[in-house]
């Protein structure tokens, strides 16, 4: 699989306080990958630094091409969808002008309601609440709605931050057997960042582990889950 992200020697900060050190990363195209780690390892400032919403030195490549320079809505044009924790959905819109606004850099109108039906074919709960404000869903049918507004980019790539907080265990399932159906099914690349590690590592294919905002282990999802080390501190073995 050719590399569709590669990060460069990243580091992050936040005002004065330094959260990445000299990160590189590759992302496999068409691939899932999951970036494990405790608490303030630096995972979500990863995905930040990738959509540029931190301060940020070294280099990010796109597709080969150089993203780090531009703004958050220009790398949107690009192709990369970020879903971050919390989800952020319009609750004062309906569920689907909350996916409408998720096409806004297309053109299209047929494509963006043939994606529309995709999205209700892959998430039938939002269908039935189509006309439904999204301030009064569920927190699960929230998180569904926020993955598929991103989808409706039809992006490259896609950043999704935590997507199982505070979700039942039955929600988190679905949601992730959606997302392994989306990867196959239209090769949308995945950056995961999972605080269930488990199920992070099932549903990936390559793995990294960051502690305190540096690489320290990479490697398949399979190798991940049969390190001693990684059972004993993340898969509670």
């Amino acid at each position: 699989m050719s590399i569709l992200l590669d990060i460069q020697h990243l580091n992050a900060n936040y005002g004065a306080t330094q959260v990445l050190f000299d990160l590189n990363l590759q992302i496999h195209e068409g691939g899932i990958t999951t970036l494990l780690g405790a608490n303030g390892a630096g995972k979500t400032t990863t995905l930040r630094a990738v959509s540029q919403m931190v301060s940020t030195t070294g280099t990010i490549l796109l597709g080969g091409i150089q993203i780090d320079s531009l703004a958050t809505e220009d790398i949107v044009r690009h192709g990369v969808a970020h879903v971050p924790d919390g989800r952020g959905t319009f609750t004062a819109l309906t569920t689907e002008e909350n996916l409408r606004l998720g096409s806004y850099t297309r053109t299209s109108k047929a494509e963006i309601n043939a994606d529309l039906e995709k999205m209700f074919t892959y998430f039938p709960r939002l269908k039935e609440r189509k006309d439904q404000q999204a301030g009064t869903l569920s927190g699960g049918e929230q998180q569904m709605l926020a993955i598929a507004r991103a989808l409706m980019l039809r992006p490259r790539l896609l950043l999704l931050d935590e997507p199982s907080f505070g979700l039942a265990p039955l929600i988190v399932r679905e949601i992730f057997q959606i997302m392994s159906a989306i990867n196959q099914s239209d090769r949308v690349t995945i950056l995961l960042v999972e605080q269930n590690a488990a199920l992070a590592l099932d549903l990936a294919d390559h793995a990294y582990l960051l502690e305190a905002g540096r690489l320290v282990m990479s490697g398949s999802a399979q190798e991940l889950q049969n390190d001693p080390a990684i059972r004993r501190s993340y898969l509670g073995d």
